[in-house]
């Protein structure tokens, strides 16, 4: 934490240039602090007739009828959970091992080539990725991947109903394509910095491959490679249009991943534009309330987590 008499110290012989720098650095470091209060007391402010009109219940109400002011956020709050869970298991193991083959066992070239291309991946606009998992992916998760779902674990609530393309499933990985390149890119920074004389130790021990994988470059950049998971997951929480394409976009709750669902973020994508009465724009404004202190209290959390972590272990980075 940053004390204020440190920040502006009294020396007496600092020229002008010193003092207005410091000042300007002060000034727009403080407009962090700044853009987020405004933010939330915004949300909080215009979302105000749907927490006096629904209260609490707002956030397990199923309901969402525009044409008879009924507003509930729960459907939301499930397909952003539940999207967001799956390309977090598949994204965390499978940019892991990305990350693995690029420090500790492809050569060189064909590592700076693969990271390059994956770098490429992060660049791409995420309406782009939802044109492609509309048109392209959705056609193939309905014609091949969700009938050979249903056909061999299809005794699972999980994996029943109709073979759509469009739904919850379909939206996890797409959200696991979009979140794949930054967890890689910096879990391989991570296992970058692992110190080479660490592992060098351990291979003249006779340690394997795997060995000095499992039990050194992993353990020690752990701390590093959880918080780039949870930078994915920040992202993750909050995707938009990508998920707006795939996911369905229907207020329902449902077992079956294979239903269309919604988001919060494809909610007020999806529904913005045509609301116009008072109270529908503020139940979507509250939305974004939710959204806003689920993704705080993350980051929080995890920022609390690491540094806890960070001491227990006495590793990182």
């Amino acid at each position: 934490m940053l004390k204020f008499p440190q920040l502006w110290p009294k020396t007496g012989a600092e020229s002008a240039g010193d003092i207005g720098f410091r000042w300007l650095s002060g000034l727009c470091a403080s407009l962090v602090p700044l853009l987020i209060w405004t933010i939330f007391l915004q949300l909080l402010w215009y979302s105000l007739p749907t927490i006096k009109t629904f209260g609490p219940g707002f956030l397990v109400s199923q309901a969402w009828n525009p044409v008879t002011q009924e507003f509930g956020a729960a459907s939301s709050i499930f397909g952003t959970v539940v999207s967001t869970l799956i390309a977090m298991l598949l994204a965390v193991p499978l940019s892991m091992v990305i990350a693995l083959l690029l420090v500790e066992l492809a050569p060189p070239r064909l590592s700076r080539v693969i990271g390059t291309l994956i770098e490429l991946l992060a660049a791409i606009p995420s309406i782009i990725y939802g044109m492609w998992g509309l048109f392209v992916f959705a056609p193939f998760m309905a014609d091949y991947v969700q009938p050979a779902l249903a056909d061999t674990l299809g005794f699972l609530p999980l994996f029943q109903g109709p073979p759509m393309g469009i739904g919850m499933l379909t939206a996890g990985i797409i959200l696991a394509f979009m979140i794949l390149p930054f967890i890689t890119m910096i879990t391989r920074d991570v296992f970058l910095l692992v110190p080479p004389v660490v592992k060098e130790s351990a291979y003249g021990m006779g340690s394997t491959t795997w060995e000095v994988t499992y039990k050194v470059t992993i353990p020690y950049g752990l701390v590093g490679v959880l918080g780039a998971c949870f930078l994915g997951l920040g992202r993750a929480l909050g995707e938009t249009m990508a998920v707006t394409f795939v996911i369905g976009n229907t207020h329902r709750i449902s077992a079956s991943l294979f239903a269309p669902g919604n988001s919060i973020a494809s909610c007020l994508a999806n529904e913005f534009a045509e609301a116009t009465e008072p109270l529908y724009v503020s139940s979507l404004i509250a939305l974004g309330l939710v959204l806003f202190i689920v993704t705080y209290l993350v980051q929080v959390l995890s920022q609390i987590m690491l540094r806890r972590m960070y001491r227990a272990w006495s590793v990182g980075l």
